[in-house]
């Protein structure tokens, strides 16, 4: 299966000479989800910007459904739904009113019936004629959700969809996220939440200083470079490490009272049997032992610290 979005050594350098991104690759597969991490300033904006049409990049390709964007702009971008950070709607304006004139400036003829499923599935059918200054912050994200649906587009980019929003509202939109891949909408999504691409996301990509560090199945990164952390706590805390428990990858914690020993699961041998059998051995007794596994940010944390020290990840 062809990628639905293909985007090849694009560069994108602005008067004064600052380059905010620096030869991207990147092939988005149809149906899938994709979010896309990096700190502020990474390129994330920029890139989605470029994809969409509204920044010309400075040399590059980029298709989208087989469509360059330079010499078949109306193709893509009838193809591409945008939901920006920033919320901008017309305040007097109803729900309603306000998808179906979105409709209409892609050329596409009048069609009630859609407009009100996209609605339904957004929570919005009841808000339908309520004006925008009446809607929550929540209702308003969801309205930037449906203007960007109401054209049928087959490739959406959600640009930090739910900044500003509270963790319950997060959760729900993560729902509305999920039953629009159901639906066979290609998802782009830019986050400074890990746990939101944690939970939803099929393949994670991590960019940084206008460069693409990775871009991979988020089960196969967290099993490539994921970790799990043994914690033995201690029935009585102890001042220093003994030195017959002196490792690598073992720390004293900050209140003496658990040893910290994280380990390589894909390792042949943990060397947690060993470790507690030399605990024993030191007179020390175990109250507890916890495990638990690196996290995603755990992962982009590191990824980023290492880019920005110059490695290679």
């Amino acid at each position: 299966m062809s990628p639905i979005l293909t985007v090849r050594d694009v560069r994108k350098t602005y008067d004064g000479g600052f380059e905010a991104l620096k030869g991207i690759d990147l092939e988005i597969e149809e149906g899938e989800i994709l979010a896309l991490l990096g700190p502020n300033g990474a390129g994330k904006t920029t890139l989605i910007s470029t994809i969409c049409g509204i920044t010309v990049p400075t040399s590059g390709s980029i298709t989208v459904g087989g469509y360059d964007i330079r010499t078949d702009f109306r193709q893509t971008r009838s193809l591409i739904g945008l939901v920006p950070q920033e919320i901008a709607l017309e305040h007097f304006e109803t729900v309603f009113r306000t998808v179906s004139f979105s409709r209409g400036l892609f050329g596409k003829p009048r069609n009630d019936a859609y407009i009100e499923d996209v609605l339904k599935k957004l929570s919005l059918w009841d808000k339908k004629d309520a004006q925008m200054k009446e809607l929550s912050g929540g209702m308003k994200r969801r309205v930037l959700i449906a203007k960007a649906l109401s054209h049928e587009p087959k490739v959406l980019f959600l640009d930090e969809p739910t900044a500003g929003v509270d963790v319950a509202l997060r959760k729900d939109m993560w729902q509305v996220v999920d039953e629009l891949r159901a639906s066979g909408v290609t998802i782009i999504l830019t986050t400074h939440y890990i746990e939101e691409a944690e939970a939803i996301a099929d393949r994670i990509g991590v960019i940084n200083g206008g460069q693409i560090l990775l871009v991979e199945d988020k089960a196969a990164l967290m099993a490539r470079m994921g970790k799990k952390q043994l914690d033995v706590i201690l029935t009585d805390p102890i001042a220093a490490m003994p030195d017959s428990l002196k490792r690598d990858g073992l720390e004293l914690g900050a209140d003496g009272d658990r040893l910290i020993y994280t380990y390589d699961t894909r390792a042949e041998r943990t060397g947690i049997t060993r470790l507690l059998q030399d605990v024993a051995d030191a007179g020390l007794v175990l109250r507890d032992v916890q495990t638990r596994q690196s996290s995603l940010e755990d992962i982009f944390v590191g990824l980023v610290h290492q880019d920005s020290a110059g490695d290679t990840p």
